[in-house]
């Protein structure tokens, strides 16, 4: 089968290389799928780099979300069956920028039947992170306040929609007035370009001074910093990722005198520790895109031999949504 592997670290154009490899068979408590829409996520570009939490050894395929058809089933399988739609993440070091993939039955879903392959890749882990994030981590309520980083990209434009769903007034901020543009058609309140405007100033004149109750923070370093002026009296700052390639150093002192809190999120550790809640999390969100009131962007398609560029340019910072590699 047709496959990109990765032998070296490095940026995605450079250390990705299309091969032909064998099928990977199903082990215990496995699924092989065909793999039908591979959502990229900066996981992959990170994968690429050795720089993500999770290392994985070389050679690997890259290529963390998919949707895709279940073909086999391995030892102890009891909850798919054949011709199924799965969606979820795939089981490292058989990634998903193929032909076909493995997944771990316990950490696949049902694709929901209202959403196609593309729209269904795309729902699983951006909206996930933004669902814990917001309800379970930060107890957003109706009524508050949601600042949003990257209100167009994968995760932020999951934030977005799941903020209104929750009846908070969203304030998404993003780079161009190409992205504005695409945070207003997800149903932001307020969409600020960063690059004509200082969002701080700008939280605090629509917050009338009180700042934003919670934050949903997927970008990192200056950004993070830079809304740390602008939450609430106990509001929440909830960091889901560091797109921006570093992590916020900042002096706790300003934690305790200004009395907001900062909240870690790994999607991953849920796995580990409250699988449960991950399958609850899933029947939510299914019933939200069943009814239309989510709808994942999908902000471009590709061909398999595309994907080295697609991850170069998410990287850059060039998307919005999720780009789709269609094998």
């Amino acid at each position: 089968m047709k496959a990109w592997t990765v032998a070296s670290q490095g940026e995605p154009r450079d250390v990705m290389a299309m091969a032909a490899i064998a099928e990977p068979q199903a082990l215990a408590g496995q699924l092989l799928v065909r793999v039908r829409a591979v959502a990229l996520g900066f996981p992959d570009v990170l994968l690429c780099r050795g720089t993500y939490q999770s290392l994985v050894a070389a050679p690997f395929t890259p290529g963390v979300e998919l949707c895709g058809e279940v073909v086999a089933l391995g030892p102890g399988v009891l909850d798919f069956a054949v011709g199924d739609r799965a969606i979820g993440t795939s089981a490292l070091p058989r990634g998903a920028l193929a032909e076909y993939a493995l997944m771990h039955s316990s950490e696949a879903y049902r694709a929901p039947g209202s959403l196609d392959d593309d729209a269904a890749a795309a729902l699983h882990t951006a909206y996930q992170t933004a669902w814990f994030g917001l309800h379970r981590r930060a107890g957003l309520r109706a009524g508050d306040s949601l600042l949003v980083l990257a209100a167009a990209g994968g995760i932020g434009s999951a934030a977005v929609q799941l903020g209104r769903a929750a009846g908070a007034t969203v304030i998404g901020v993003v780079g161009g007035r190409a992205k504005v543009a695409v945070a207003e058609r997800l149903g932001a309140d307020v969409v600020i370009d960063r690059l004509t405007q200082d969002f701080v100033s700008a939280v605090k004149e629509v917050t009338q001074g009180r700042g934003a109750d919670v934050v949903f923070d997927p970008v990192g370093g200056e950004a993070c910093l830079r809304a740390m002026k602008c939450v609430a009296f106990e509001g929440r700052i909830v960091l889901a990722g560091f797109a921006s390639g570093a992590a916020a150093a900042t002096a706790l002192n300003r934690v305790l005198v200004r009395n907001y809190s900062i909240l870690g999120l790994h999607l991953g550790r849920y796995r580990e520790h409250l699988p449960g809640a991950l399958r609850e999390a899933h029947a939510e969100l299914t019933a939200l895109a069943d009814t239309g009131t989510v709808a994942p962007l999908v902000g471009g398609r590709l061909r398999l031999d595309e994907a080295a560029a697609g991850l170069a340019r998410l990287a850059a910072g060039e998307t919005v949504g999720r780009l789709v590699v269609i094998p």
